[in-house]
């Protein structure tokens, strides 16, 4: 089974700050995970509010486990409001249905795992994870 290497999640996570950076958003906190919903690799820059890993985490494992990414979960919640009560309740409360929970997918269309990144705008959020996970090789369904 294919998977995001630790190198290549550090890539993510630096291209990811780096876009931040050249975007000028608020200091950013990414997470990882794997396909798995285990996490691979986290930063929080400098600046960043202390609460940003569970937020961060939130928005990849709720894209991961339900196999859908943070845009989707956030239609889905104002469509279908006790549904995604319901999974938030079935995972502990650990779903954040919001931009910046995005899929990572390979060349073939496999989910491979998720980034969640936080600190600015939800959609800022997900466009700078999406040029990090470009810059890994991989395809960002945000």
């Amino acid at each position: 089974m294919a998977e995001i290497s630790l190198r290549k999640a550090k890539t993510i996570i630096k291209t990811t700050l780096a876009k931040g950076h050249e975007m000028g958003l608020k200091p950013l906190s990414v997470v990882v995970l794997d396909a798995g919903g285990h996490v691979k690799a986290f930063e929080r820059e400098d600046g960043a509010a202390p609460g940003r890993f569970p937020i961060a985490h939130g928005k990849a494992y709720g894209a991961v486990m339900l196999g859908m990414a943070g845009k989707a979960q956030m239609a889905r919640a104002e469509q279908q409001a006790y549904f995604m009560a319901a999974v938030n309740g079935v995972y502990g409360g650990q779903v954040v249905p919001v931009p910046g929970g995005i899929l990572v997918r390979n060349a073939k269309g496999e989910v491979l795992g998720a980034v969640g990144v936080t600190g600015d705008t939800s959609d800022n959020d997900a466009e700078a994870g999406s040029v990090g996970i470009a810059a890994a090789g991989f395809v960002a369904e945000i």
